[in-house]
């Protein structure tokens, strides 16, 4: 979701492909294309694009697998569909809410009541990546690229079988394939119920209706991202910290973020590590935990529950 990681994937792209480019001599008419790209997303796109305008036949190869509750999307990968884009325009959701209710104190005459309508929201949002989608489409037919919206397997060094979402197959044969299908919100398997009912930030995006009363189980800065919109927009929203925020961060700037998340309404429950996820004839998701201090199991209701422990990339067969 980071700006530093899109930029770093693209420049990879691209030298991985002048490397091949200037490195091995092609053979006209031998194959399909000069360079397949699978993944269409910041590194795919951008290889593909650079390819293209050196003269090459290029084609990407760009299928999303459905997330275990049936989310899917559009090319352009995760910054345009389930990461910095969405994710910004919710902060935008939340931060014209602040906004509002600051309002007050220079004069502007607020109720106050105020509700938030999520609906809308995704609504627009989702608009508005869709019309993402199609630029991006349109961006790789002006410079000759064949877009594929399939999914591709290596049959060997030059082959790639690919499938649709119907289950026809094609083989598409290239000179060059470059991989840059990127990674995935996984899962915490060996909790029982976190499949089955909880979602990633492949689905929080796309919701239609409200999350509502929110726990948040990680603390990347993915996590504390999509907690900060959901606490902003007025959810009830815990984060679930195993041992410390933003691993990897300067911590004393970890500490800033935290403190100032639960000044303005995020809960978070510290050393904690979830056990088990139940849903009630309620509908309400039951979150057992153990308290990794005092070793006592703590339980709580929620409607949803948001995983966000690490990313698995993907691969090929």
């Amino acid at each position: 979701m980071a700006a530093f990681s899109r930029g770093r994937q693209r420049i990879k792209a691209f030298c991985c492909f002048r490397s091949l480019l200037f490195t091995r001599s092609f053979t006209a008419g031998k194959f399909d294309y000069d360079l397949v790209v699978i993944g269409g997303g910041s590194g795919g796109l951008a290889c593909s694009k650079e390819a293209a305008q050196l003269g090459q036949r290029v084609a990407v190869l760009d299928y999303v697998e459905p997330s275990l509750k049936g989310t899917k999307w559009g090319i352009g990968g995760t910054c345009v569909n389930v990461g910095c884009i969405p994710k910004k325009l919710m902060h935008q959701a939340a931060l014209l809410g602040t906004a509002v209710k600051d309002a007050r104190k220079y004069g502007w005459q607020i109720p106050e009541s105020l509700s938030h309508d999520w609906s809308a929201m995704a609504d627009a949002i989702q608009n508005h990546v869709k019309s993402l989608n199609w630029g991006h489409r349109v961006q790789l037919q002006d410079k000759k690229v064949k877009y594929l919206n399939m999914k591709g397997s290596l049959v060997d060094k030059h082959t790639i079988r690919a499938v649709n979402a119907k289950g026809k197959e094609m083989t598409v044969t290239a000179k060059n394939i470059v991989l840059a299908t990127g990674g995935r919100p996984k899962y915490p398997t060996h909790v029982p119920g976190a499949m089955e009912f909880g979602i990633t930030s492949d689905d929080v995006f796309w919701l239609k209706e409200s999350p509502k009363k929110t726990l948040v189980v990680g603390a990347s800065y993915v996590a504390l991202e999509c907690a900060g919109f959901l606490t902003g927009i007025g959810l009830d929203t815990t984060v679930m910290v195993r041992s410390i925020a933003l691993r990897g961060f300067d911590q004393q700037m970890s500490g800033l973020v935290t403190d100032y998340m639960e000044a303005y309404g995020t809960k978070f429950s510290w050393r904690s590590t979830p056990k088990s996820v139940e849903k009630l004839p309620s509908g309400l998701l039951q979150v057992t935990w153990i308290d990794l201090n005092t070793k006592e199991e703590h339980q709580d209701t929620f409607n949803s529950v948001l995983w966000a422990v690490g990313e698995a990339l993907m691969h090929l067969k």
